[in-house]
């Protein structure tokens, strides 16, 4: 069901919260292991009297940061409490406050969903900008134009549905529009990209199943079209559904994923160890704690989904990666790649295993990871394998 929209001043009263946790806690527990440790280094040299004034430091600083944590605490109460009555306009009432929100529920979508915040993003079919129903009337409503083939778009992390326009002032078009001349019907679906792979595939299945239940016309065929992430949610959504007697997956036809980290993202695995590097130094050890606040969502690209979810027999694959590069060395493709997936892990291979032994695959060099949302030759391969 569709959710309340927030509104501006809960965003900032977010903001707040999170400067006051995350950006003035960094702050105090730097500048007070910077002072321990200069401290500690002239104790001996002056026989101890440095203590003086370590101590009126420690009286002087600790105070001014309790009262700047307090003032940040009682302006995101107080925000809160007023946007909470519907004072402000909504967050997504401009499109950069919808991207907003899909960034931040990337970043600590899970946190927002456990404390029910209003930022929290509910997934939902999208239209216009806005949440539709999956009720027989509203889906009828949506789509007065439904055909019996229904591709389902879903983005990828810190996204949103909207995302799949990108760069369309230069091409004139995007996927959306040219699945719908070739007699497809365009299902746009936003998620809270911070949830787990797993609870975004659960949820998805349960989607699907409503949309397809409900659809204006008889639903002949399927496909799921998932940019990075939103490749890795239809893989859970699927193995969520052969658990369950016949449903949408019966009528799923093809999966095409577009540089998504099947066996993992590098950047991912990289920000873990940065954290882990950064937390042995107390100088340090705050901004590992920022890093470490890093949403489940992002936690899982680490790894991706391996033989555990596997591809579904009567379902045909198709696997686009890309690279930054137009080098044939497997170092650039497979390391670099598009700035966040490498080539092997957007086929899912692994020292000569393959998560997708008869994928059909693309690779488009000189591309980067979010070029391949509205990309020519991806449209082209489209209109093939969803002819």
């Amino acid at each position: 069901m569709p959710t309340r929209e927030p509104t501006v001043l809960e965003a900032l009263a977010l903001a707040s919260s999170y400067g006051d946790e995350l950006v003035l806690g960094a702050v105090r527990d730097t500048h007070h292991a910077v002072a321990d440790r200069l401290y500690g280094v002239l104790r001996r040299p002056t026989g101890g009297l440095v203590r003086v004034p370590e101590t009126a430091h420690r009286a002087i600083s600790a105070p001014i940061y309790a009262g700047l944590g307090m003032g940040l605490r009682a302006v995101s109460s107080g925000l809160g409490a007023v946007g909470a009555r519907g004072v402000g306009p909504g967050i997504e009432s401009e499109r950069y406050g919808r991207h907003l929100r899909a960034a931040v529920n990337g970043l600590i979508g899970d946190r927002l969903a456990a404390e029910r915040h209003p930022m929290a993003i509910t997934m939902s079919v999208r239209r216009f900008g806005l949440d539709v129903a999956t009720d027989r009337e509203a889906l009828a409503a949506a789509y007065p134009g439904a055909t019996g083939r229904v591709v389902v778009l879903l983005h990828g992390l810190c996204e949103d549905e909207e995302h799949f326009r990108r760069g369309r002032h230069r091409r004139g078009t995007t996927y959306a529009e040219e699945l719908t001349e070739q007699g497809w019907t365009p299902v746009l679906v936003r998620y809270n990209t911070g949830l787990s792979l797993r609870e975004n595939g659960v949820e998805l299945t349960a989607l699907l199943q409503r949309v397809t239940d409900h659809w204006p016309v008889e639903v002949e065929r399927v496909a799921l079209l998932g940019h990075s992430m939103g490749g890795l949610v239809s893989r859970a959504a699927c193995a969520v559904a052969t658990g369950l007697e016949a449903g949408w997956t019966s009528q799923l036809t093809d999966v095409v994923t577009l540089s998504t980290p099947h066996l993992g993202a590098p950047l991912a695995g990289g920000v873990g160890h940065g954290s882990r590097a950064l937390a042995r130094l107390p100088e340090a050890a705050a901004f590992a704690r920022i890093l470490d606040n890093r949403s489940v969502g992002v936690h899982d690209l680490v790894e991706g989904l391996d033989d555990s979810v596997p591809p579904l027999p009567h379902v045909r694959y198709r696997l686009v990666s890309a690279a930054l590069s137009h080098s044939e060395r497997g170092l650039l493709r497979n390391v670099v790649g598009d700035m966040l997936v490498g080539q092997e892990s957007a086929y899912g291979r692994r020292h000569g295993h393959e998560l997708f032994p008869r994928a059909e695959v693309l690779h488009l060099p000189r591309a980067s990871h979010f070029d391949l949302l509205n990309h020519a030759d991806v449209a082209r391969a489209l209109r093939r394998w969803l002819a």
